[in-house]
């Protein structure tokens, strides 16, 4: 049994918020960041320190880390690895404890996308004095991107990671950027970067070829077999810049029923499976963008069976043709569907029809007064979003009305 564990950094509130032509609102982000500590993953990239609408977002949600309504899920930043970046981030996010500063690496990205301002030694030198500046404004834990590590010089990364090691840093994230690696390239370089930091290493890995989830358990499985933990960043249904980054449930599913992890790794104790029709359906929402019908665990085929060998397989012992239960993942029970008169909430909405629906979920307001100033952020909360909220979303508003005035406020 190998000794070190495997843990999911989830990144759709930085990655995936990246993907083109997409994008969340504030709420959507805090919501996912919620749903996700539910969920018991151990940290959410949360966002940008450094951009500006982001930043009452970000102090809100670490907020919400203090008064214990995200009770365990660590909140990351995501910063260029220099000074300035370090500087302004904690200028404005003060309280940011976790952090990941990030640089090129590969040869074809210090020249080509560089242009002469750095080479290979002030790549280093930028990044060792970015770890330092960090570690002294207080960051409990780093870690450092190696962006484009997939075609970096394997002799280059090892030295750019005991750099960043013996500057503080905390973890090295080895990012996949294009999808260039396969399962056997990266558990190969993994395994040797592993052996001679003995750092914890992350798997950041892109779809581009269609293997981002394999690749990232071949790196997971090379870091533990190398001695260290692995950290397997994922999105939720996988959204991400081009062809995405690895989908959380798949991974979550790959490394509890795969018959090469399965009773051979160690995983996070704390992920909870049963959270995932939930999340999956949320996010597909929030990106308005339909869950593939044969999306592993939560598409809509995912249990379905048609012909006449398979059903009846799957009728004598599910087992038959199912690798894992769909309760497992949350799913089965009924939904219901509202077929006749809707009240709904609007940027436009009086005061009756929004009592109307809180009525509906059973939440009770102190007085009008109350219920007018949620009313009042409810509407601002559709209009930051465009769309109508659901009901998590009423919920989260009406029971953290200061929160929600945070997060739905923007500073130009």
């Amino acid at each position: 049994m190998a000794r070190n564990r495997i843990y999911l950094v989830d990144v759709t509130n930085r990655d995936g918020v990246q993907t083109a032509r997409l994008g969340l609102a504030k709420l959507e982000k805090t919501m996912l960041n919620v749903f996700l500590n539910d969920m018991g993953v151990f940290q959410s990239e949360f966002g940008f320190p450094v951009t500006r609408h982001e930043t009452n977002y970000l102090n809100a949600n670490l907020e919400l880390v203090k008064r214990g309504v995200l009770s365990h899920i660590r909140l990351s930043g995501w910063m260029r690895a220099t000074i300035g970046d370090v500087v302004t981030a904690y200028k404005l996010v003060p309280k940011l404890e976790y952090l990941n500063l990030s640089i090129s690496t590969s040869d074809q990205m210090i020249v080509h996308k560089f242009k002469g301002k750095m080479d290979h030694e002030t790549v280093i030198d930028e990044m060792v004095e970015a770890v330092k500046k960090a570690r002294s404004c207080g960051a409990k834990a780093i870690g450092v991107n190696a962006e484009d590590a997939s075609r970096t010089k394997l002799e280059f990364l090892i030295r750019f990671a005991k750099a960043a090691q013996k500057a503080g840093a905390d973890r090295i994230r080895y990012c996949d950027t294009l999808g260039y690696d396969d399962p056997f390239t990266i558990y190969d370089r993994i395994k040797k970067l592993a052996k001679e930091t003995q750092m914890p290493i992350e798997l950041h890995c892109h779809n581009d070829l269609g293997m981002v989830v394999a690749t990232s358990l071949a790196g997971a499985k090379a870091a533990i077999d190398g001695g260290v933990d692995a950290y397997i960043n994922t999105t939720v249904n996988g959204m991400g810049e081009r062809a995405g980054n690895a989908d959380l449930v798949s991974v979550i599913l790959a490394v509890k029923h795969s018959s090469g992890f399965n009773g051979k790794y160690h995983f996070d104790e704390r992920v909870n499976l049963s959270k995932a029709w939930k999340i999956a359906k949320y996010a597909s929402y929030a990106f308005a963008v339909p869950i593939p019908i044969n999306q592993p665990g939560v598409g809509a085929n995912a249990f379905s069976h048609s012909s006449g060998i398979h059903a009846d397989g799957a009728l004598k012992d599910r087992r038959n043709y199912e690798l894992y239960d769909f309760e497992e993942l949350g799913r089965g029970e009924p939904e219901i569907i509202e077929t006749g008169r809707q009240i709904v909430t609007g940027e436009y909405s009086g005061i009756k029809g929004f009592r109307n629906v809180y009525e509906k979920m059973e939440v009770k307001f102190k007085n009008d007064d109350e219920a007018r100033k949620v009313l009042e952020l409810v509407r601002y909360a559709n209009v930051a979003k465009q769309k109508p909220l659901v009901q998590d979303e009423l919920k989260f508003i009406a029971t953290y009305p200061d929160i929600a005035k945070k997060i739905l406020t923007m500073n130009p």
